[in-house]
Order: C-alpha cells, then sequence, then structure tokens
C-alpha cells in the first residue's frame, strides 16, 4: 500500500557560512558534508510530513474525538487537521497528550479536550522513536509517554506516523538511545540498580539540556532511559519494570498500535499493520 508525496524535497544550501558580517571560505570536502547533511535532514522532515499526512487522511472522520501524540512528527499530523477542519468544516475534538500537543491545538484554532469530559476516543495518532516489525514500539524520547500511553490506552484505534529512519525489524536496531522510564524522583537510584540488575544493561538518569539538573516531565517525573544489551520478551519486560516500585511508566507500547505510517525517502509512504497471529 502506498502514498504518493505532495511536496518536492529540493532545497539549496549556501556556500558559505557567515559570521558578523564576513565572509568565510568554507572548504569543498566541508561543503559537501554540509550539504548531505541537509539534504538528510529535510528528507526526514519531508517523510515526517508524508506519514502524518496519510494517517490524518486515512482515520480522521467527522464527529470525532482524536487524541493529539506529541513530537516533531505530530506538528505535522496537527497542521493536516486543522486544513481538513477548515476545508470541510469537520467537528472534531482533540485530547492532547502533552504540553505541547494542547499547544499546537490551541494555535490551530482547534476545539480542546481533556479525558474528563471525553474518556473515550475514537482515534489516537502519535509518533514514535523507534517501531518493530510486530508493531511494538519505544516512546518517550520527548518525555511524554505516560500521557502518551493512557490517551493511546483510551483510543478505539491507535495510529503511529514515523519517518523511514523509525523502522527497524527489531527494538534497539535504529534507537540507541534506550528505553525511556518514568519514575518517580526519589525512588530513580535504586529503580536503575533494580533493571540492570534484572534485565542487564543500563539505566541512566536522563539530565536536561537547558537547564541544570534532570528532565523533569509534564508529570514533575524523572526519566530514566534503559540501554538494554539484546532483544527481549517486550512484553514480559515491560510488565516486570510497572512492578517495581517507584515506576510510572515505561515507553514500551506492546500490542497498543494498529497500523503505523512510514514516509520514505523515495516519497512513498508505506504501511505496516500487526501480523495475524
Amino acid at each position: 500500500m502506498t502514498f504518493q508525496g505532495w511536496v518536492s524535497f529540493k532545497k539549496h544550501a549556501a556556500g558559505f557560512v557567515c559570521v558578523a558580517s564576513r565572509r568565510l571560505v568554507v572548504p569543498n570536502n566541508y561543503k559537501h558534508v554540509c550539504l548531505f547533511s541537509q539534504s538528510a535532514a529535510n528528507m526526514a522532515e519531508e517523510a515526517k510530513k508524508l506519514a502524518a499526512y496519510a494517517a490524518v487522511d486515512n482515520h480522521i472522520q467527522n464527529n470525532q474525538v482524536v487524541g493529539v501524540g506529541s513530537g516533531s512528527t505530530i506538528v505535522y499530523a496537527v497542521d493536516r487537521l486543522a486544513e481538513r477542519v477548515r476545508q470541510e468544516k469537520l467537528n472534531i475534538v482533540c485530547v492532547p497528550t502533552s504540553f505541547q500537543a494542547r499547544q499546537l491545538i490551541l494555535q490551530h484554532g482547534l476545539t480542546l479536550s481533556d479525558l474528563d469530559r471525553h474518556p473515550e476516543l475514537d482515534v489516537a495518532i502519535d509518533g514514535a522513536d523507534e517501531v518493530d516489525e510486530d508493531l511494538t514500539l519505544i516512546k518517550g524520547g520527548g518525555g511524554c509517554l505516560t500521557q502518551e500511553k493512557i490517551v493511546a490506552g483510551c483510543a478505539k484505534h491507535f495510529v503511529v506516523i514515523a519517518d523511514y529512519r523509525k523502522d527497524s525489524i527489531a527494538l534497539g536496531q535504529q534507537w540507541k538511545k534506550g528505553v525511556p522510564i518514568e519514575v518517580i524522583p526519589m525512588a530513580h537510584v535504586p529503580i536503575s540498580r533494580t533493571i540492570a540488575k534484572r534485565f542487564g544493561g543500563e539505566a541512566h538518569l536522563r539530565m536536561a539540556v537547558s537547564k541544570a539538573g534532570p528532565v523533569v516531565t509534564d508529570n514533575s517525573n524523572f526519566i530514566l532511559d534503559w540501554k538494554f544489551e539484546h532483544a527481549q520478551n517486550w512484553k514480559e519486560v515491560n510488565t516486570a519494570i510497572k512492578m517495581i516500585p517507584g515506576v510510572v511508566e515505561t515507553g514500551l507500547f506492546v500490542g497498543m498500535a494498529e497500523r503505523a505510517y512510514f514516509g520514505m525517502e523515495d516519497g512513498s509512504v508505506q504501511v505496516r499493520d500487526p501480523p495475524v497471529n
């Protein structure tokens, strides 16, 4: 199943860098690296857009309550959703999975709600850090895993959107940052030790970039990133980790997604459904 892309990939990089209004000559080999990096980045962004548009066009209908995920790919989904609401006069209610998602909904003039008023959703659309061949996901690179899983669990249909870099045969093939685990702050040390002892690998406290200290989630908790050493029975591991006192939620989404859309390098969209047991 393939959807053709809407937007051209073409962009051009400048052959020089300007600093303090002075032109600096850049070596040819550096120019090639810059052009390649920019081209790859542009291609990935276009792929995100293709996947997001395909999912919104195939799963959003009038009079629906929609769960809105978090992350860079969901920006394109909200763009397309708002466009369809305007053009087709759709009646859509949106439930966010994070502060970012809430802001996107408001900025686009969409109807904002919550699980108190709409505890059952028709569909939830969200991104992923990695998707394996069974549609098991790693999510939480942006720190919103708990609310993302709650919203996905309340939806009749959970659809994933991603670019080609997130597509893997097995978890850990592409995503090297580990499985995010949201924890109560006071418990992060004993939890990290327990995970390493029972399942191998290492679980490190995620540190913030633009503030001193650790990343703090929308729920005022910490995040551990568990870098596992080998493939696991993810359903069993997910359950076992959640039973550790102090663990709030894991970034393992097992048996939840019913379809994934991958924007590809050639401008097409590949669709994956779970394997039939």
